[in-house]
């Protein structure tokens, strides 16, 4: 049985993946996490739905030893110091928050020689298919078809682009030998010449409550291709978690992503 203690147990991730794990094979949760003064601090997470004996608290360091692997959806800074504690108490993590800056990339990669860690900007299962197929298609159409990436949320997202439009840019530009500080073009406006070759466009769009579209474009003269995945509600993402949290506890130490978890990179095959 693998014993999880989820952060962030007020938000939208948070709450879903303690509710899908009640219902889930091989892993229960031991323990909740929320920022200091949050009203939840302090509650049963069952709230009202049964008394589960579980307290949340504001302190990782208070529950992390009866636990095998840490659930994190929070924000780029709590995720950094969830990973120190991880690394210090020797647990594993799992790690589904984006915004992560090139420094705190750097120190990510340092801390997870040291333990196990997934992370990924995006658990669902098909969204780490499409970006499969969108490398395997890269390397067969490869210049000769402009690339356009489109991505939608709810109004309430605070980065952008997305985190797995951004994961979506990278393979399709590392497939295509491309820089991608110098490809992706993120905005079109006024008289802005002929499109490049090497570029890779990059819209955003946030409005209502949409969970999460994504669409990648592959146009060429005379056809396009269009690959695109919408996810209708956050369970595809909090089954993902819980299926890399399952998975992580087994590894060796190192920094894994989804592809890992579900066998589709290369050092998996």
């Amino acid at each position: 049985m693998v014993k999880a203690v989820v952060t962030g147990a007020a938000g939208r991730m948070g709450g879903k993946i303690i509710s899908l794990i009640s219902s889930t094979e091989g892993i229960k949760v031991v323990g909740a996490i929320e920022a200091a003064g949050h009203p939840i601090v302090g509650r049963d997470i069952g709230q009202g739905l049964g008394k589960t004996k579980i307290i949340v608290c504001d302190d990782l360091k208070k529950c992390v030893d009866d636990a095998d692997v840490v659930i994190d959806f929070t924000n780029h800074e709590a995720s950094l110091h969830y990973l120190k504690i991880a690394r210090s108490t020797n647990r594993a993590i799992v790690i589904g928050s984006t915004g992560f800056n090139s420094s705190e990339m750097e120190e990510i990669i340092a801390l997870s020689s040291e333990t196990r860690c997934v992370l990924t900007p995006n658990m669902s299962v098909g969204v780490n298919v499409m970006l499969k197929v969108l490398e395997y298609c890269s390397g067969i159409l490869k210049d000769d078809y402009d690339v356009e990436i489109i991505e939608a949320h709810h109004n309430l997202k605070k980065d952008a682009p997305s985190g797995t439009a951004m994961e979506m840019a990278r393979v399709i530009a590392k497939k295509l030998g491309r820089d991608m500080g110098e490809s992706l073009v993120y905005s079109r406006q006024g008289m802005i010449g002929e499109r490049t070759k090497k570029e890779i466009g990059m819209q955003t769009i946030r409005a209502g409550d949409i969970v999460g579209d994504h669409t990648v474009i592959f146009a060429g003269v005379g056809e396009r291709l269009e690959f695109i995945h919408r996810a209708h509600s956050r369970d595809n993402f909090a089954k993902g978690a819980i299926r890399a949290a399952q998975w992580i506890v087994n590894q060796k130490n190192g920094l894994y992503d989804m592809q890992d978890v579900l066998g589709l990179s290369d050092r998996t095959q």
